[in-house]
């Protein structure tokens, strides 16, 4: 199980957006445990706050400097507290590691030989520093993107704070992973920066720090951090509340006050204001508010990546992601469906893999019988080109994701054909464009997509998702 699903079942299972820092810090170690044995001591206060939060929390979070500043013992410490922990409850790793020279190692020890489920990581030397971490999948990093302490304020806020650094690092570091891979550390009491993050990061893990200030703006904290389904926010347990002998109990309560937010702040995902846009645009795209969702849960990342054709471009389409925000995967069945109740056709054929869950919730939608080329015959059992039922001469209307050199697609379509089959129309929801559709059209097909990249591209810097920079660079494509 990876860290994402494995944080969400206990998450479920515990009813909780807590998490505990397992932090043996000898300044705050309760009288109890203070004895002529420091480390005794310590390791006898961390067994207790597990064995009375287990069942009320989240995730543990060791923080690493705290067990490097007690030496080799320290370290021998950490080891026996992460192998108390019970191996159904996430560990995150706090270690704000940024060094790229030892990422590579530093990543093996933590995931493989410490065997933690995530790891807090500083941006500062970029998507570099960071890949490392990414290789293994079941594990995650937490970008650190802000901090609360007033000196940090000057780099964080720089140049203003319409366009603050901390933002920038959330933006940036959203095209390094996907939302399972990839959360953000924010340690803040002012909500309108937990706000503004959450805002231009809906689908991101957020790990709150520092949040417990003296007027007790928990409330605030959460409206502004929570996403639309009331979690998404993770939230630490104060440090005083670990030195108190009836932790379960004042955990417990803590709990309950949370939950019973949640519960009034959880609402209609299609009435969150975080995925729409507030600038005002005179001619605005059609399609813009899903534009602007997709780009949001990371199915469109702008950075530097190499497609399998071995090319380097300014940015990515994943729609696979799409399966997991049923949100937008019924806007998006929908905008294909605006385009096929125009064509005339039998059934619906969907291109293996990426448009197979597209083709289903179409042919549910439009009551059209499916059916879909395969992309390799198994060499037992039936040995079927195609799957499902259909009659030679029959007219299929091919759906596909996206058009990028038309390859797969007319591959997939010939196999349709070979069968007896008519194919007069392919739709795609993305076209790349580069001429793709007078390809199709010169080998007898009828292009046509709900989007094309460059409306993608004017829309998204039309409404500040991406800026100058990066227009040009797919401007120069």
């Amino acid at each position: 199980m990876n860290f994402f699903d494995k944080l969400n079942t206990k998450i479920s299972e515990n009813q909780s957006l807590l998490f505990v820092a397992l932090d043996p810090n000898p300044e705050m170690i309760p009288d109890r445990y203070q004895s002529s044995d420091l480390m005794t001591g310590l390791e006898n206060w961390l067994q207790f706050m597990i064995a009375e939060t287990a069942d009320f929390v989240c995730a543990y979070k060791p923080t690493l400097g705290f067990y490097e500043a007690l030496g080799v013992v320290g370290l021998e410490l950490l080891i026996k507290t992460l192998a108390s922990i019970p191996a159904n409850i996430p560990i995150i790793l706090d270690a704000k590691h940024g060094d790229l020279n030892t990422s590579s190692i530093f990543a093996q020890t933590v995931f493989t030989d410490w065997q933690v489920d995530a790891i807090t990581l500083s941006p500062y030397t970029g998507q570099d520093h960071v890949a490392p971490f990414l290789v293994y999948p079941d594990q995650a990093v937490f970008i650190l993107c802000c901090t609360s302490n007033p000196g940090a304020a000057i780099l964080q806020q720089y140049p203003n704070s319409n366009s603050p650094l901390y933002l920038q690092v959330v933006q940036e570091s959203k095209t390094w992973g996907t939302p399972e891979q990839l959360g953000l550390e924010v340690g803040t009491t002012n909500t309108e920066i937990l706000k503004s993050i959450r805002s231009i990061a809906p689908e991101r893990i957020i790990m709150a720090r520092s949040i417990w200030a003296e007027d007790g703006n928990l409330k605030q904290i959460l409206a502004a951090g929570l996403n639309a389904n009331g979690d998404g926010l993770l939230i630490p347990v104060p440090q005083d509340m670990l030195a108190s002998q009836n932790l379960s109990e004042e955990i417990q309560s803590l709990r309950t006050e949370i939950n019973q937010f949640r519960n009034e702040f959880i609402h209609d995902a299609s009435s969150c204001d975080v995925w729409f846009s507030d600038i005002n645009i005179k001619d605005k795209h059609p399609h813009q508010d899903l534009i602007l969702q997709l780009f949001d849960i990371g199915c469109i990342m702008f950075g530097e990546f190499v497609q399998a054709s071995g090319t380097t471009f300014p940015y990515y389409i994943d729609l696979r992601k799409i399966i997991s925000n049923p949100q937008v995967f019924n806007q998006v069945i929908t905008a294909y469906e605006e385009i096929l109740k125009g064509l005339t056709f039998d059934r619906l054929a969907g291109i293996p893999y990426g448009s197979l869950p597209t083709a289903t919730g179409l042919s549910l939608k439009l009551h059209c019988p499916m059916i879909f080329p395969r992309k390799e015959v198994k060499a037992h059992g039936t040995r079927k080109v195609i799957e499902g039922n259909f009659h030679p001469g029959e007219t299929v209307a091919v759906v596909d994701d996206i058009l990028i050199s038309g390859k797969s697609v007319m591959e997939g379509a010939e196999k349709l054909k070979s069968a007896g089959l008519k194919i007069n129309d392919i739709v795609v929801f993305i076209d790349h464009e580069k001429g793709v559709k007078d390809r199709l059209k010169a080998n007898g097909y009828c292009g046509h997509s709900v989007l094309t990249i460059s409306e993608i591209v004017d829309t998204l810097h039309q409404t500040g998702r991406i800026n100058d920079q990066q227009l040009l660079a797919f401007q120069e494509i």
